[in-house]
């Protein structure tokens, strides 16, 4: 297994870099081989440790979820040394014994979305394949539950994360067959290709998601509408902001994972057969492996 020096990297809304006790030191601006991340990269000090903050969407949330770069938002945070990938997400709420407000960590993602988002580095003559048995890291999950469970009691730990192509919400159809069939705790539309790119990058990847409305399957419960959705986002971004604080105080300096090595035998491509620009456009994630 291979051992990293830990550096903690956020994609979520506009929230993190607004919250009190947070010094912002810098804003990268970062080209990619895939393209422009979806806004400027916030580089920022907590406690004396450094945490860089994407927002998914854009600031004033310009692109929709199937619009959001992915591959270059990954690329970016890889660049700047981000090692641990906290994402940030609302959520359709799947189960009984969860609530609006509270706060789940999925440990499972099924994949409902419709194939138009590009969700590998590999491609155009180099093949590859990552194992995504798990695509939570286990470890980051837990510091994840235990800095959530300081800030709030209402704490969901484990179950499946249905990733849907949106961006209109599920038909009441949709949400039951999921509900029977998948069984999932959380719907939403960013985990993916999200999860599988940070794994590709070899990176550890984990999630707080923010319970926000019962999608359209409860039969007591007004059906999902964005209002719903934005006024218990605005209720819960203070305690999302103190559950970011509260990982960051738990990272441990090294992590060492089998996920930092990810790569290391899934290039399948001989090197002499992998045509030049790929090579230069991944060498970042790739250049140990490719020679």
């Amino acid at each position: 297994m291979s051992q990293v020096k830990v550096q903690l990297g956020v994609i979520g809304g506009s929230g993190v870099y607004q919250m009190a006790g947070v010094e912002r030191v810098r804003e990268h601006s970062i080209p990619t081989p895939f393209g422009e991340p979806s806004d400027n990269v916030i580089e920022a000090t907590i406690d004396g440790r450094t945490i860089f903050f994407l927002p998914r969407h854009g600031r004033g949330h310009r692109w929709l979820p199937s619009e959001v770069n992915y591959r270059a938002n990954v690329y970016a945070l890889k660049s700047l040394g981000v090692t641990h990938v906290l994402a940030v997400s609302a959520v359709g709420i799947m189960q009984e014994h969860i609530q609006p407000g509270d706060l789940v960590i999925p440990d499972q993602i099924y994949d409902r979305s419709k194939g138009v988002r590009p969700s590998t580095f590999f491609g155009g003559g180099i093949v590859g394949h990552v194992e995504f048995a798990d695509p939570f890291c286990p470890d980051f999950r837990g510091w994840i539950e235990t800095a959530a469970r300081r800030v709030t009691t209402h704490v969901h730990a484990g179950g499946g994360y249905v990733c849907i192509e949106g961006p209109q919400f599920s038909t009441r159809a949709e949400s039951h067959l999921y509900r029977a069939t998948l069984k999932p705790v959380v719907i939403g539309m960013t985990a993916l290709p999200e999860a599988k790119l940070v794994r590709e990058a070899e990176m550890a990847y984990g999630m707080l998601a923010l319970a926000t409305d019962y999608d359209c399957w409860h039969e007591h419960e007004a059906d999902v509408t964005v209002d719903v959705v934005l006024a218990v986002l605005r209720a819960n971004t203070d305690k999302a902001n103190h559950v970011i604080k509260e990982v960051l105080a738990i990272l441990p300096d090294l992590h060492e994972s089998r996920i930092f090595e990810a790569a290391k035998h899934a290039i399948l491509t001989a090197p002499e057969f992998i045509p030049a620009q790929r090579k230069k456009d991944l060498a970042l994630l790739y250049g140990k492996y490719l020679g």
